[in-house]
């Protein structure tokens, strides 16, 4: 049975024992866990992960069998939970043990999971999907926090904050965690102040600088250029990166030739390409002309070799070939 994440209250899941999460809103999972299942539990939560169920399965199903183990209810969370842990729950369901709550906390799953698909067909088990906050929803938050702590603030800092949670509320949370420390004597909240309290998110990774790069995307690509700092080791990965995924355009480029069918293209690539990824994959290959393309891929080579020769001058001639890319037009 699938349920809306804001629909989710004592009431809905009242005499429920199986819930499915999953999504890639870690944040909101967090909140829901936290505010209608653990605080029922105080003493009595028990994580797992999947890989460690799946690798003993008959030590976790005795577990959860025993009367002694379940003196009284108990929440069980499965982390990381994919496919592969389906008939192990189905098991589970069908046995209806006793003084038993399970969460399977997964992250993004495809409308062809089956593990997704058993639970939103199967009637008194939940599913739950998570989906990314949009900054509007997260500025609420921001103006909230504000508000209950009575100081005044911009929007533009407002704006700043959501920007440097990447679109998280997990990583929004901790960021107003130590405002809200700073802030204990303080009436205003300046500028400076939160560039020195919050941290970028985490680390742009190398496979989204690049992604963006390679889609054209300038504004995003220079931006994850500045809130970065690269070492020579990551140069070479970075360019390592470039050069597969420039490959790989090249090589849907052609398929796409053949059959003039951007979904049949993208469905056949090898390997797979993420549900997730495609949009800007489809971006990609539309930047792109075979002729372009081509030359990239050389021209990485000879990137690279320059690199490894001038390791003083690593990040310059990396960020200088980065933003050449994604400010010209191929095409």
């Amino acid at each position: 049975m699938i349920v809306k994440s804001f629909e989710v209250n004592k009431k809905l899941i009242q005499n429920k024992k199986f819930f499915l999460m999953y999504g890639e809103n870690q944040g909101l999972k967090n909140e829901t866990i936290q505010k209608e299942f653990k605080k029922n539990y105080p003493d009595s939560v028990y994580n797992y992960d999947e890989n460690e169920i799946l690798s003993n399965e008959e030590d976790f199903f005795e577990n959860i069998s025993s009367k002694s183990f379940f003196e009284k209810e108990k929440l069980i969370i499965i982390n990381r939970v994919t496919d592969k842990i389906k008939n192990l729950i189905e098991e589970i369901v069908e046995k209806k043990i006793a003084d038993l709550v399970i969460i399977l906390n997964a992250n993004s799953l495809e409308k062809k999971s089956k593990i997704r698909s058993y639970f939103e067909k199967t009637k008194d088990i939940i599913c739950i999907p998570f989906y990314n906050d949009n900054n509007q929803t997260l500025s609420i938050i921001v103006g909230q926090f504000f508000r209950e702590k009575k100081i005044p603030i911009s929007q533009k800092l407002i704006n700043l904050l959501v920007q440097r949670s990447r679109g998280d509320r997990q990583n929004l949370n901790n960021e107003l965690k130590k405002i809200e420390n700073f802030v204990l004597n303080k009436s205003k909240i300046e500028i400076n102040d939160i560039l020195k309290l919050t941290n970028l998110a985490e680390n742009y990774s190398v496979s989204e600088l690049v992604d963006n790069c390679l889609a054209k995307n300038k504004r995003t690509t220079i931006n994850i250029l500045n809130e970065n700092n690269y070492s020579l080791d990551d140069c070479i990965l970075v360019i390592r990166t470039f050069l597969l995924k420039s490959k790989r355009i090249l090589k849907l480029k052609k398929e796409f030739k053949i059959n003039n069918n951007m979904e049949t293209t993208l469905s056949s690539s090898k390997p797979p390409i993420f549900w997730k990824d495609k949009e800007i994959v489809k971006q990609q290959i539309k930047c792109w002309s075979n002729y372009n393309i081509e030359n990239l891929v050389y021209k990485i080579s000879e990137i690279e070799l320059l690199i490894k020769k001038n390791t003083a001058s690593s990040i310059n001639i990396l960020s200088d070939f980065i933003i050449e890319q994604a400010t010209t037009t191929s095409n």
